[in-house]
């Protein structure tokens, strides 16, 4: 069972850039579809961005329309990492983002997804 664990979360002003980090405990990731979702206070879980990458395939990515264009997700397979990056931030973008991944294709339904990172807080002020 892979483990998540988020890091790069804090506060900035809008229009900055910020990268998150999620890295998993086991080389198993690879076969996995790592993704983002963020949440804010009494609301439901958002999907931010999905990424596969499959052998003799290629990658494959899914992203939110809220973020397209602004984001960018890989992943480095030998080190188990992805990354979220994101430029030109937006109050809007204030949640806690959260890691998570599955076996199959990226999907943007929180419920696909059975491994969850605890979160990291992202603030974007204006």
């Amino acid at each position: 069972q892979v483990q998540l664990r988020e890091f790069g979360g804090r506060s900035v002003q809008a229009g900055e850039s910020l990268k998150l980090s999620c890295v998993a405990t086991e080389s198993s990731f690879n076969s996995y579809t790592m993704a983002w979702f963020r949440q804010t206070p009494g609301k439901e879980l958002e999907f931010v961005a999905a990424i596969i990458q499959i052998v003799m395939i290629g990658t494959q990515w899914e992203y939110a329309d809220s973020v397209k264009g602004r984001f960018t997700l890989s992943r480095d397979n030998a080190e188990k990492d992805s990354y979220l990056r994101m430029k030109n931030l937006e109050p809007g973008d204030t949640a806690v983002y959260f890691c998570a991944a599955r076996k199959g294709s990226p999907t943007t339904s929180p419920q696909s997804y059975n491994t969850w990172g605890q979160g990291t807080q992202v603030t974007v002020s204006s």
